[in-house]
């Protein structure tokens, strides 16, 4: 599975989380320490997006080669100052194309998205949610992937102004219901707020005096690194970081 992680707080470079940390997202691309999902590195790709100030739409780096192939990436990263961000080492699933559109993150207005997982079943599990998008939305998805699906139908809940905790609690849900044992690790945030999902795979949480971080493993060997269970969401706002229980009704039609 691939590895991502996000920040939300103060102004920080994304730089010591995704290159100088003891367990950094570089180390996690060819050294990760839990592949549950299979695979042995995250070599498919790479990608950060950040805000270059409060506000203001998203930048973005991505690339299909892997991180510790890339030259470029980390003085970008340590010239950037953020209050907000996204990075993600893409582990690609078998049949789907290794390209630049298909690594994470994926962005949409002011929103950065992260998926870090699989939909079972693909695609013939997905055709009844994809039935509900608009043709337009289908023929122009960034790369025939599930992730880029699953980003197709966040993205239209969001532009119908559902609250993004809700939208993307809903769509856990209604994809695992349509392809059940699917892992569905999300990160979404605006700049403001900061939501996440555990849902078969780990998810790791350190609160700083300055921010909130999220990661698919724990970065460094700090001992405020907190695991957050299994199928919760967590919601981060400058007020602070909230966990929910993922819970849905199996029998509602």
């Amino acid at each position: 599975m691939c590895r991502h992680l996000a920040y939300l707080g103060a102004p920080t470079s994304p730089a010591e989380l995704m290159f100088a940390a003891p367990h950094a997202l570089l180390v996690q691309s060819y050294a990760p320490r839990d592949m549950r999902g299979g695979g042995s590195v995250n070599a498919d790709g790479f990608g950060l997006g950040w805000y270059p100030e409060p506000g203001a739409a998203p930048l973005r780096y991505r690339r299909q080669s892997p991180l510790w192939t890339d030259q470029v990436l980390p003085a970008l990263a340590a010239s950037a100052r953020t209050t907000a961000f996204v990075a993600a080492a893409r582990n690609g699933t078998t049949g789907m194309p290794v390209t630049e559109a298909a690594a994470a993150p994926f962005v949409s207005g002011r929103w950065l998205f992260s998926h870090n997982g699989v939909v079972r079943g693909w695609p013939g599990s997905m055709a009844g949610l994809a039935a509900g998008l608009d043709v337009t939305e289908l023929l122009t998805l960034e790369a025939p992937t599930d992730s880029a699906l699953l980003w197709a139908l966040l993205r239209e809940r969001l532009g119908a102004g559902q609250d993004p905790l809700a939208a993307v609690t809903a769509l856990v849900g209604e994809v695992e219901a349509a392809a059940p044992g699917s892992r569905l690790n999300f990160l979404l945030t605006d700049g403001e707020t900061l939501v996440a999902t555990t849902w078969t795979h780990a998810l790791s949480m350190l609160r700083t005096p300055g921010g909130v971080v999220l990661a698919s493993e724990p970065c460094d060997p700090d001992p405020g690194w907190t695991a957050v269970p299994d199928r919760h969401a967590v919601r981060v706002t400058a007020d602070g970081a909230e966990h929910f229980p993922l819970t849905f009704d199996r029998s509602a039609p």
